[in-house]
């Protein structure tokens, strides 16, 4: 028997099989460093049109997790997909390098008892060292970006910048000095932004509490009684018995109705509609006597509920009138301590009480001031079981319970936090500006001419800019750019060339960093008038540095080149950014813009386990990506990236990490044999126009430019899910499916110059160089291998390139058009079935040992006979007859196809040892009795096969 071998063009190429990826990512990041590809890509998009995604700067503290590589990832594959289409997308990451967590680290490591100069250097060293530690892992990703020039907010130009941000507000009338409850942590020491607070649940003493009436006639004439001969009672209920020694008035709701209860030593004022659950919860009876609208109630003066027991608390607490008022638990009473509560301030400032008036024995580390009575000196969580004691001994306690609800906490410490009236700085929601337009309303518009991606976090940041308060933007920290404003001792008024100062301090930040205001002295700065003025030394929120990164980044220290306040295409976080990053922009922008600094808001979800739980090192689920690089490679994590739904809970674990690997070695092995087909094909050459193709591969490449479009469209509109569901899909389907099992005889079998193998190579040429775009953005190393191996000229770069613009349509006029092929891909997968039944059955040993005869309906008929003797190919037998569909013996299979049976019968003809087909002309050729007539002519000294179809 004569060995053929060598006359088939067999599939070979360098391209492994297996990726290696921990092996090779690594040196594909060297390859990029050394050829400065992110340099070369600035390079060549001069001139374009640009597309900014603003980095959101992450935490310059500890190693990455996954959520951060989920982050970035995103991040790096819309920057490279923009790119692809043909946008100058440069893409900058930048770090957070200020505030609390950083500089408790350094307390943790060196002492509290730092000089302050100190301990803000090593705060700027440690973050150093982050953001280093960080930018590693990050470029581990296969991210491509500034590397060797990001932002980070402590740079002295950033802090400079940063403060002339804050001028910008100053001048715009946006910032003012205030005493109002703020977000407080003790462990801090400091107050909390909105984002910087979770809640958790907590234990807690509720209280029912009775103050008495000062002026007992008034209240009962205010419900139409005269004298009573009890004492009257309003009740309240909190769950906050700390904030009794500062009560200072009382609210109802104006329209609630309440009534006088009369019980056995005393009558009490409740909500009508809770009177019945109060008095269960007393263990008490009583009868209804009268009741009267809360409107009625105003200014009526209640005693303190220990007034009686020390002479510090000899005061009345007015009724006040409040909307917030509620009917839920309780009854219908708010006790209100305006020093610790947002509305209670709001309510009793809105009553005209001064700010002097309030009071506030709450001290920053959460224990009372000395001279409050009864509880000075004392942790507040620690008097709460003392005040219920001395409540209970005043008879004033009616009743109290241990409950569990949810309460705010510290999101760093996980600590309990409190509302705490301090002076600090703010941004004013509701000052009208030199328009009559508020901040919050010109936030709410920006909000309508932002695009959000998914459409819901349009309603999510609108209802938190329609009921967000004041930002308090203060800090009293060291780690911080400072709010460098001058107070005049006697007037509390900022200096009147405050504008110029913030410059005068702004140019020696821009030299010297934040230090230098902390160094220099209110003389320095103010000669002879410093006597008269006082030098704050707060800081700003964190938020507001990176809130201000439009800017101090994109105008500032890496100009975006935009007139009237720059706008980046895109901002891109998690869901809590809403209440962060994405919120604080938009103040800012706003304040300073008058608009958002971006046009569009993309936001992902988090990551969750495959049973759906958060993530957490207790539970020992967690994912670290540094874990998955090393043992799968960082285009595995790609990968996963793009096969989630980002927009909710993204979930994530070993078992789905592996089964991410398998689809990821579907489209390995997908483009390895593309590449291995294409061994000797030079696309100069040996590519043949589209109207020299076979019908079938020109079908292919129409398969592949359709699905260009959709792939295109779906990385514009940032849906990767879309991307890799259809690219696997066309691999497993189209490709690996139908087509490339179809083409091997063709590819292996005809001569090696024939139209019909190059016809087959240069759709083969078409389809990878598509698809190695496709793919680029999400597994950047593999496309750049690919891309490598690919016949023909290369760029250095997959990404130095735009997506393959080499795919061309069919006719319209093709006989064998668009609507033709999916009917032939459906009766193929009929007949597959039968022969797959037919193979487990031992009826044939594979599908080239079959003849099947196809049992049609008119309609399928005229379709498959255009492939006359060909359509054998296509179904991959023997040897394939078209019978009408009436013919068909009662033996013949059912097929899911409507209009076709099949019978499938063993071959009786002998095999050809070339092309493996059984044929009857086997063994009638003199020189070569072991093949069959057509491979006869396909030898190198043959006339060659002619192919039509297929």
């Amino acid at each position: 028997m004569t060995d053929y071998k060598h006359t088939l063009n067999l599939p070979e190429t360098d391209f492994p099989m297996r990726g290696n990826l921990p092996k090779r990512e690594p040196e594909r990041l060297k390859q990029w460093a050394q050829m400065d590809l992110y340099g070369q890509l600035r390079q060549a998009g001069k001139g374009r049109e640009r597309f900014i995604l603003h980095d959101g700067p992450p935490y310059a503290n500890g190693n990455l997790h996954l959520g951060h590589a989920l982050n970035k990832i995103l991040k790096d594959i819309i920057v490279k997909s923009k790119t692809l289409s043909g946008y100058d997308a440069p893409y900058v990451p930048g770090w957070d390098c200020h505030g609390l967590p950083i500089e408790h680290k350094i307390e943790t490591l060196h002492g509290k008892s730092l000089d302050a100069d100190k301990a803000r250097g090593l705060c700027r060293e440690y973050a150093q060292e982050q953001v280093e530690g960080q930018k590693g892992e990050f470029v581990r990703l296969g991210v491509l970006a500034d590397w060797d020039n990001p932002y980070l907010t402590m740079n002295f130009a950033n802090e400079a910048n940063e403060i002339r941000a804050l001028g910008k507000m100053v001048e715009a009338g946006y910032v003012f000095k205030g005493l109002k409850p703020v977000n407080w942590c003790f462990d801090c020491g400091s107050a909390l932004a909105e984002a910087e607070v979770e809640y958790k649940d907590k234990q807690s003493a509720t209280l029912d509490v009775a103050f008495t009436a000062a002026d007992p006639d008034k209240v009962a004439a205010a419900f139409g009684l005269a004298a009573l001969d009890k004492p009257i009672q309003i009740v309240i209920w909190t769950t906050t018995a700390w904030t009794i020694p500062a009560n200072q008035a009382l609210n109802v709701h104006p329209e609630f109705t309440y009534a006088l209860v009369e019980t056995d030593d005393r009558v009490l004022i409740l909500a009508e509609e809770l009177v019945e659950s109060c008095l269960q919860r007393y263990g008490r009876e009583g009868h209804l006597l009268a009741t009267a609208q809360g409107a009625a109630l105003e200014h009526l003066a209640f005693r303190h509920p220990l007034a009686d027991v020390d002479p510090g608390y000899d005061r009345v607490s007015p009724v006040y009138l409040a909307d917030y008022v509620e009917l839920g638990a309780g009854t219908g009473i708010v006790h209100s301590a305006p020093a610790y509560g947002e509305d209670d301030f709001v309510t009793c400032r809105h009553y005209g009480m001064a700010f002097d008036d309030i009071r506030n024995p709450v001290q920053s580390n959460g224990v009372y001031a000395d001279d409050l009575p009864l509880f000075g000196g004392l942790m507040i969580w620690k008097a709460n079981p003392k005040i219920i004691e001395a409540l209970s001994e005043a008879g004033q306690l009616l009743v109290s319970e241990n409950i569990s609800h949810s309460y705010m906490h510290c999101w760093r410490h996980k600590t309990p936090v409190i509302y705490r009236a301090t002076a600090q700085w703010f941004v004013g929601m509701d000052i009208p500006d030199g328009e009559g337009l508020t901040l919050r309303q010109r936030a709410l518009d920006a909000i309508e001419q932002t695009q959000f991606y998914p459409d819901w976090g349009k309603a999510r940041l609108r209802g938190m800019i329609e009921n967000r308060p004041d930002w308090c933007i203060s800090r009293q920290r060291n780690w911080g750019v400072p709010i460098p404003f001058f107070l005049h001792k006697a007037t509390g008024e900022l200096h009147p060339n405050t504008l110029g100062l913030l410059e005068q301090v702004a140019q020696n930040v821009e030299q010297s960093g934040i230090d230098v205001w902390f160094k220099l002295s209110a003389e320095d700065l103010l000669g002879d008038e410093a006597k008269d003025y006082d030098k704050v030394t707060d800081t700003l929120d964190v938020w507001f540095d990176s809130g201000t990164t439009h800017w101090h980044v994109m105008r500032g220290s890496h100009p975006m080149g935009h007139d009237n306040g720059p706008r980046a295409d895109l901002y891109l976080e998690g869901s809590d950014q809403h209440r962060g990053w994405f919120h604080s922009s938009l103040l800012t922008g706003c304040a300073i813009d008058g608009h958002a600094p971006y046009r569009s808001l993309l936001t992902h979800g988090f990551t969750v386990d495959e049973k759906g739980f958060k993530m957490s090192k207790s539970l020992g689920n967690t994912i670290v990506p540094q874990e998955v690089t090393d043992k799968l490679g960082a285009d595995i994590l790609r990968l996963w990236v793009a096969s989630t739904d980002f927009s909710g809970e993204m979930a994530v674990s070993q078992q789905i990490l592996q089964r991410t690997a398998d689809v990821y070695r579907r489209i390995r092995n997908t483009s390895r044999f593309l590449l291995s087909n294409l061994n000797g094909f030079d696309p100069a050459q040996d590519a043949l126009a589209p109207e020299a193709m076979l019908p079938l591969d020109r079908w292919i490449v129409d398969a592949a430019l359709q699905l260009q479009q959709k792939v295109v469209s779906a990385y514009d509109q940032y849906r990767f899910l879309d991307v890799y569901q259809q690219v696997h899909h066309f691999c497993v389907s189209e490709l690996g499916g139908f087509y490339l099992d179809i083409i091997k005889d063709r590819q292996y079998t005809t001569q090696t110059n024939s139209q019909a193998r190059r016809s087959c190579q240069t759709a083969l040429y078409h389809v990878a160089e598509a698809l190695v775009h496709w793919i680029a953005p999400i597994l950047s190393f593999t496309a750049e291998e690919i891309n490598e191996h690919l016949p023909g000229q290369r760029s250095p770069s997959i990404f130095l390139g735009q997506w393959y613009n080499g795919l061309f349509p069919l006719a319209d006029d093709a006989a064998l058009n668009r609507e033709f092929w999916p009917r032939l891909l459906a009766a193929k997968a009929a007949v597959n079935k039968c022969l797959e039944d037919a193979r487990n059955e031992k009826l044939i040993k594979a599908s080239l040992s079959a003849e099947v005869t196809l049992y049609v309906d008119d309609v399928l008929k005229a379709d498959l006979a255009r492939l006359d003797d060909e359509l054998r190919f296509v179904l991959l037998t023997s040897g394939a007859t078209l019978r009408p569909l009436n013919e068909a013996p009662a033996d013949a299979r059912e097929t899911e196809l409507d209009g076709m049976k099949v019978v499938v019968a063993a071959s009786q003809a002998p095999k050809c040892e070339r092309c493996w087909h059984h044929r009857e002309d086997v063994g009638q050729h003199v020189e070569h009795p072991d093949l069959c007539g057509r491979c006869v002519s396909n030898l190198p000294d043959g006339a060659g096969e002619i192919r039509r179809y297929a």
